[in-house]
């Protein structure tokens, strides 16, 4: 191979690691890889050669490991003595000698070959790398454009590959259109066979409080922190907020001056709902607070069932729950772990009084043993009680058939005493 032939593959190979954003390491691996793909099919087999690539020179070369034998030989990686006399003087039957190659010799269809393998395998590669940089990117916020709208995904061109956002996570209200710019939030990333697949959402919680760190530089610099959110896309959220430093107020940080920093997430949003509620150890204090902006009088407790109990004026029960029950959803959902009721004083008079009733009742048949499992179970209210087959009673208690018949007895009557 000619000086200039030599530079002209350097130069080639380089330029393919460039384009392609790889190591040149990798380039030439695979070139070597394909060269021996055409010799195996020139030769039937590539085992006893070996290929060297120079990538700074450009200069291959080839050798073929041969055994030498008496006669003529019976494989590819034998050589007759007299042929073998040809390549070195000193051979001998038994011995093995290192027969170059000539590159070219391969002809028009090796190098075809040889090319189809590079590209195969830095595809791959490229593949394999995107996959792991977008891994690496799962929680990030990214910037793309709407390709186009398929079966009701949203396809994004993010540049060097493609998003796509299915229904799940797309916000009801919200319509994508060919060539609109979206900001979405890397959920998943899929290994597939043409390339990752990077799923993207504009509903998840996680949207909204990447949009806060970006927005607003307290949440990004820790000095105001994030605990909880909880939101029904493209309606309404709640997030709670805290601050590491006591001169600094979490809620007028978020909100900004005349409300500019939440309103520049709203509008991200589509004009969806946002409640900044200031966080607090106690669980009774954060769910009177999440409930804003419903006025809460106090919260009862009930430790042993998991339940709190929000107690709020006549007026305000609307309020507190909210439309079709959403207000009272997304403060539950900031309380993990806890069951959230909203009453009236009155009614939660009456519920009360009911439970010391009942409490009554099954000490007068022998079963107040069966209290904390019942409060446990979510079953501890006459009125439940009196909803509930004796069946399922038995099943979920583990106690027989005559004594659940009994518990339920008890407590229709307590039922049917209140309506008289």
């Amino acid at each position: 191979m000619t000086r200039s032939g030599n530079w002209e593959i350097a130069e080639a190979l380089e330029q393919i690691a460039k384009d392609r954003s790889v190591d040149l390491d990798l380039v030439v691996e695979t070139l070597k890889l394909g060269l021996l793909s055409a010799a195996k099919k020139r030769f039937g087999t590539a085992e006893n050669i070996e290929v060297e690539v120079d990538p700074k020179s450009g200069r291959i070369e080839m050798y073929a490991k041969r055994r030498v034998v008496e006669g003529e030989p019976a494989s590819p990686d034998e050589i007759s003595l007299e042929q073998a006399l040809k390549i070195d003087p000193e051979a001998e039957v038994g011995g093995e000698v290192v027969e170059p190659l000539n590159f070219a010799d391969f002809g028009r269809n090796a190098i075809l070959m040889t090319k189809q393998i590079l590209i195969q395998r830095i595809r791959e590669a490229e593949r394999e790398r995107l996959y792991g940089d977008f891994q690496k990117r799962i929680g990030e916020i990214v910037t793309g454009r709407v390709q186009k709208v398929e079966r009701g995904e949203v396809i994004v061109n993010l540049g060097r590959t493609e998003g796509i956002m299915p229904p799940s996570e797309q916000v009801r209200r919200e319509r994508y259109h060919q060539g609109d710019q979206i900001r979405a939030y890397i959920l998943e990333v899929r290994k597939t066979t043409k390339g990752p697949q990077v799923i993207l959402s504009r509903s998840h919680p996680n949207f909204l409080k990447k949009l806060f760190y970006i927005e607003i530089p307290e949440v990004y610099d820790g000095i105001v922190q994030i605990r909880a959110v909880a939101r029904e896309a493209g309606e309404r959220a709640k997030v709670v907020v805290s601050s590491a430093d006591p001169n600094v107020d979490p809620v007028g940080a978020c909100v900004g001056m005349k409300g500019v920093r939440i309103q520049s997430i709203v509008r991200e949003l589509g004009n969806e709902r946002i409640d900044i509620i200031p966080w607090s150890d106690d669980p009774k204090e954060l769910l009177a607070n999440a409930l804003a902006p419903a006025t809460v009088r106090r919260v009862e407790a009930f430790p042993e069932e998991g339940r709190l109990v929000a107690i709020v004026p006549e007026d305000q029960i609307s309020l507190a729950i909210g439309r079709s029950g959403q207000n009272a959803r997304l403060a539950a959902a900031l309380l993990p772990g806890w069951k959230v009721d909203i009453m009236t004083e009155e009614s939660f008079y009456r519920r009360q009084r009911m439970r010391e009733l009942l409490e009554e009742a099954l000490k007068e048949i022998g079963e107040e043993e069966l209290v904390p499992e019942l409060k446990s179970h979510d079953l501890f209210s006459p009125e439940v009680l009196a909803a509930t087959e004796p069946e399922r009673l038995e099943e979920s208690l583990g106690i027989e058939r005559s004594r659940a018949e009994a518990v339920v007895a008890k407590a229709r009557e307590l039922t049917e005493g209140a309506e008289e």
